[in-house]
């Protein structure tokens, strides 16, 4: 089939593949994005997570926790450019969002939106949300939320909106006691991108999922040519096992060895023997604005297309 010049552009922002590999996944996998994914992925081309971690979209994350420190919520809006971003008013807006999210409860951002809004109870979050566009002159989108409660929740916001975060513990300490811990997680959460609290938590489909990609990567490799793949699978579950360390948050090194060496996990041990409390982080979020979006880029697509020779 043939493979237009936009689809190349989209999978590579995708995967970051090269140009030609990203063509000739799509080629073979007769133009399905997710496939040509698998494509990439099985030779090795393309990372499991720069699907979802590609920043193409402005906009602010905003985080809000309650007087007692119980529940917190995450909201991120999005706007087509920075420079609405960093508007003030854009700001107050979403804030004022995050704040009737921290008041009230909703199943999804639809039952946000069909509500009356907090900032003009005369409108519906929805047409609230429509005046606020028609002003500032931008398409806005309110993309997603989430609320979470605790014994304490602590939130974090790196680069002035561009990532928040909150974590949810379970302890017997008051937040004051245990402030600089969580900020600690926090900022690991923000900097390492953690999926899950620990490999425990790692649902079976996902392990198997990526064993199977490391297979197909042992097979491509030459050196390997031959071998069986149960030979090929018990090679790759050590890599399996150092890929999952790196997306479970407990089994990560803690990113300031000034403060610990060692593993998240060990270093919450030490805060609950060194104050005397328990501690165990529960839940966490993280936001980073615009992830899993596409920014428009005309002028890399025409710089596909001349190199494509369309």
């Amino acid at each position: 089939m043939a493979v237009s010049a936009s689809d190349v552009k989209k999978l590579r922002e995708m995967t970051g593949a090269g140009m030609m590999d990203c063509k000739k996944a799509l080629t073979e996998t007769d133009g399905n994005f997710d496939e040509a994914v698998e494509f990439l992925r099985k030779k090795g081309l393309a990372s499991a997570d720069k699907k979802a971690g590609r920043i193409a979209a402005e906009g602010i994350v905003k985080t809000l926790v309650s007087d007692d420190n119980k529940t917190g919520v995450v909201i991120e809006v999005n706007s087509e450019t920075d420079f609405v971003a960093k508007n003030e008013k854009f700001q107050t807006y979403v804030e004022g969002l995050a704040k009737q999210l921290l008041a009230n409860d909703y199943a999804d951002v639809d039952a946000f939106k069909a509500a009356k809004s907090d900032l003009d109870p005369s409108m519906t979050v929805e047409e609230y949300h429509k005046s606020m566009v028609a002003t500032i002159g931008e398409n806005l989108t309110i993309r997603r939320f989430e609320k979470i409660s605790a014994d304490v929740v602590y939130s974090y916001i790196y680069g002035g909106g561009k990532t928040g975060v909150l974590v949810a513990a379970t302890t017997d300490a008051s937040a004051d006691k245990i402030e600089d811990a969580l900020k600690n997680i926090a900022m690991q959460i923000v900097a390492f991108s953690a999926k899950y609290i620990s490999s425990a938590d790692v649902p079976e489909d996902y392990k198997a999922h990526e064993l199977s990609i490391l297979v197909e990567q042992a097979k491509a490799d030459p050196k390997n040519a031959g071998k069986p793949d149960a030979i090929l699978e018990k090679m790759t579950t050590g890599r399996l096992n150092k890929e999952l360390k790196g997306i479970c948050l407990l089994e990560q090194e803690l990113f300031n060895a000034a403060v610990f060496e060692g593993s998240c996990g060990n270093y919450i041990k030490k805060v609950s023997n060194d104050l005397g409390v328990s501690l165990a982080v529960s839940n966490f979020v993280r936001f980073e604005t615009g992830e899993g979006l596409e920014k428009k880029n005309e002028d890399f697509a025409a710089e596909v297309a001349a190199q494509m020779g369309q």
